[in-house]
Parts: C-alpha cells; sequence; structure tokens
C-alpha cells in the first residue's frame, strides 16, 4: 500500500511504513504489482519498480487529479487532469486521449466555483471496461481500455466524488457522488440510488471488497464546507442498507473523509485516513484500530 501526504510517500511492505519518497509536491499515487507510481505538482512521474526510481517529465501543463494502472508488462497508465483530459503513458510514452477530449458532453462539465472539471478518479474491470468520474459531469466510460469514450446514461446524480468496480463482476459499478452512492449492474446503462440508512447525502470515498462485490464502505457527510460530520458507513448487501461504523473508529469528523482516503487491498483488509492516523480492518470494515500515525496529515492511499 501507499500512504501519501502533501510531502512524504511512505510504503507499507511489512509491519511499518516506510518512506519511499521525501520533500516533493506530491498529487497522486497508484500502486500495482511491479510499479509504484507517484504524481508530482510538477507534472512529472517518480515511477519505483524492483528497486529501480525513473522520474518522467510528461509534458502535462495541467493540474494531474487522478492516476490508475492499467497493465504492467508494459506499465500502461491512465493520467486525469483538470481541464478535464485523459493522457496514457504507454511504452514509455505519453499521449493525450482524443476521443475523450472529443466528448460532446464537455460542454456541460461544470464546477460550483467556476474554474474546469476535472477527473476525479477512475476505475476498470478485469475484460478493459474504464470507467472516469467527472467533477462535475457524471461519468464517462470506455469499452476498449481508453481509446475510446462515452458517457453512461445520466440517472444518477452528475457530481461524482469516486468511481468504483469489482474484480469480481464487469458489469457493476459503483459512483459516490452529492446525493450519496448509487449502484449499476450493467456497466452505467441504468443506475439505482442506495442511500437507504443515511442520515446524510453527501458521498465522497467508496471502496468494494476484492472477493465480495456486494460488501462495500462509503463515505458520507453533510457537505463540502463548514462542520461536515464526515462519517464512514459499511454495507454487506450492495447499498440496500448501510450501518455506521464507530467500533474503533471515529464516529464523526468535523471534515469530510474524502475519495481515495478509504480503500480494501487484495487480502481484503480494509483501510481508512483519520487526519493523520491510519486506521485498519481486519474484518472486512467492520471494526477498526489505529495502525499507524504520520508525522503530517495523510492526504491518500492506494491498495494492490
Amino acid at each position: 500500500m501507499l500512504i501519501a501526504t502533501r510531502s512524504t510517500v511512505y510504503a507499507l511492505e511489512t509491519d511499518t511504513p516506510e518512506s519511499i519518497l521525501d520533500d516533493q509536491p506530491v498529487v497522486r499515487v497508484a500502486e500495482g504489482d511491479r510499479f509504484q507510481i507517484i504524481a508530482l505538482k510538477t507534472g512529472d512521474l517518480v515511477i519505483l519498480s524492483e528497486g529501480n526510481t525513473q522520474t518522467l517529465t510528461t509534458g502535462i501543463n495541467e493540474n494531474i487529479e487522478a492516476l490508475h494502472i492499467l497493465g504492467e508488462d508494459p506499465l500502461h497508465l491512465l493520467i486525469g487532469t483538470e481541464a478535464p483530459h485523459v493522457y496514457r503513458l504507454l511504452d514509455g510514452k505519453v499521449e493525450r486521449l482524443e476521443s475523450f477530449a472529443q466528448l460532446e458532453c464537455r460542454d456541460d462539465f461544470y464546477t460550483p466555483w467556476g474554474g474546469p472539471a476535472a477527473v476525479r478518479s477512475f476505475a476498470s474491470t478485469q475484460d478493459g471496461w474504464v470507467y472516469a468520474d467527472i467533477h462535475v459531469g457524471s461519468i464517462m466510460r470506455s469499452p476498449d481500455r481508453g481509446d475510446t469514450w462515452e458517457p453512461v446514461t445520466p440517472d444518477l446524480n452528475d457530481d461524482v466524488h469516486q468511481v468504483a468496480t469489482s474484480p469480481q463482476t464487469n458489469d457493476r459499478v459503483y459512483a459516490n457522488t452529492a446525493r450519496a452512492v448509487y449502484l449499476s449492474d450493467d456497466r452505467g446503462q441504468t443506475w439505482h440510488h442506495r442511500s437507504e440508512g443515511f442520515p446524510y447525502q453527501y458521498g465522497r470515498a467508496i471502496a468494494v471488497h476484492p472477493t465480495d462485490t456486494d460488501c462495500l464502505l462509503a463515505t458520507v457527510s453533510k457537505g463540502p464546507h463548514g462542520d461536515a460530520s464526515g462519517q464512514l458507513y459499511r454495507s454487506t448487501n450492495a447499498g440496500q442498507s448501510w450501518n455506521h461504523i464507530t467500533e474503533g473508529y471515529p464516529e464523526s469528523l468535523s471534515g469530510n473523509i474524502d475519495t481515495f482516503q478509504v480503500a480494501f487491498s487484495q487480502d481484503g483488509t480494509a483501510w481508512s485516513i483519520v487526519e493523520q492516523t491510519l486506521y485498519k480492518s481486519d474484518d472486512r470494515g467492520q471494526t477498526w484500530t489505529a495502525f499507524w500515525t504520520a508525522p503530517e496529515e495523510i492526504n491518500m492511499i492506494d491498495c494492490r
């Protein structure tokens, strides 16, 4: 697992996280089986693999907001930016994906503050479908590993904060939005609102168990600002009902538990961030313990 603060990236390989990058302007991280990718505010990528470290100048002049490893032999990486655009790193070369750039629905993308929209997160399936959530602009999907793109049907709230898929099925897609969680069982053709049991509707993070597509974690709050009262919830029936997680985990936070701050690793361990502390659960997110405290606030985690 990779654990990132604003200036340091730690790798959890054994029992204690170890620093693998210090004093750099970290914006996003992605971990695969062979590669660890760190995006810097400069637009550069730091690529670590088998003890080697390479810094790649991407030439991307837009803010990098999302990373997603599609393959590792060779490295196939998707890069989402504020604009929004999607770039591909393949065979050591970075290119902008023009099918995404030419989407007709781009004119409808927006942000509440008037700035450019962004690709906030990616998710993919075992058979090569890719989903990119747009903040704000719903979800775009690709059936061919990013070559061509189209929007999903607009049956969900368009203010999407994280999209997630399951290794156990190619058809299901989850989204956590400004109106809580939505589920699709047909790759985004139709959507079902899964908000029963939430006290608030404003959602941020979402994570799916690696071997149980119905088991997931999601965070909700009162809103993006002020005393948000961020809370962690768990469902074991694909979001038909939700339980508030409080055993070993804070009942409520003043802010949000944000995108990229909740995850499952491949062995089924659940992880979450609360300010400087990394929390761990060995029972699918039902009970938690404080695992490690970083020297500064943790911004994001990513698990393989």
